[in-house]
């Protein structure tokens, strides 16, 4: 396990590959340069298997994003072992009661339910699409 962004290609590549919305290079520069904290995983070779990055301003809210495992890695405890380090990793840092949130895409909602997320209701997630 590390605490650093992947690299670009890497980046775009894993969230093609685990069905996530795509990138492009250009986006994903924002992403790993400005978010508060990366949590990667990879393989024996050096192949980037799993990630995820909080979002956040370090105090008060942290937003969990770009939670996603190469196929080939799934179901071997990969994406839950990055949400519980990233978890930890605001609980350490933050005062007490942070707001932690998540977008909960069906493939991923029962492992955030096991780790203790719930549905927001009554609020409700909104976007502005662009």
């Amino acid at each position: 396990m590390e605490h650093a962004a992947p690299r670009i290609e890497e980046y775009v590549r894993l969230r093609e590959m685990a069905g996530l919305s795509p990138r492009t290079p250009e986006q994903a520069v924002g992403a790993l340069e400005n978010s508060w904290a990366w949590t990667t995983i990879r393989t024996a070779d050096g192949g980037l298997a799993a990630m995820g990055r909080t979002l956040g301003d370090g105090t008060w809210y942290f937003h969990l994003a770009d939670i996603a495992t190469a196929p080939d890695h799934q179901r071997r405890g990969l994406g839950r072992a990055v949400m519980e380090d990233l978890i930890d990793r605001i609980e350490r840092a933050a005062p007490p009661h942070p707001y932690i949130t998540l977008l909960a895409d069906p493939p991923g909602q029962r492992l955030y339910r096991s780790l203790g997320f719930i549905d927001s209701d009554p609020s409700l997630g909104m976007r502005l699409p662009r």
